[in-house]
């Protein structure tokens, strides 16, 4: 399944929306357009509703991105993550990290 990203601003800053399965053959689409979000807004949603599976590259992005927001000073979080990925975030310990709220 490929990887298609959506990105859009709104008053509360940039989505960045990604639909499919993100894994080692397409993290880089997602790390690419997070990077650009992250660039040029002061809050950045990557909203993961439409992901059903996430390997530990994409896990990766994401936590680098929050890396990178934190350094940069932009706000940052996921939203939205399907159980199997949220379960899978909660294992490896990285939701808080995310942002990732109920």
């Amino acid at each position: 399944m490929a990887l298609n990203i959506t990105t859009t601003s709104n008053d509360q800053g940039v989505v960045v929306a990604a639909e499919g399965e993100v894994d080692v053959s397409c993290a880089n689409e997602l790390r690419d357009a997070v990077d650009a979000a992250l660039a040029e807004a002061s809050h950045v949603t990557v909203d993961l509703a439409e992901v059903p599976y996430i390997d530990s590259t994409g896990i990766g992005v994401l936590v680098g991105a929050a890396h990178h927001a934190l350094d940069a000073g932009v706000g940052l979080r996921v939203a939205n993550p399907q159980r199997n990925v949220k379960r899978v975030l909660d294992l490896l310990g990285v939701t808080r990290e995310l942002g990732i709220d109920e």
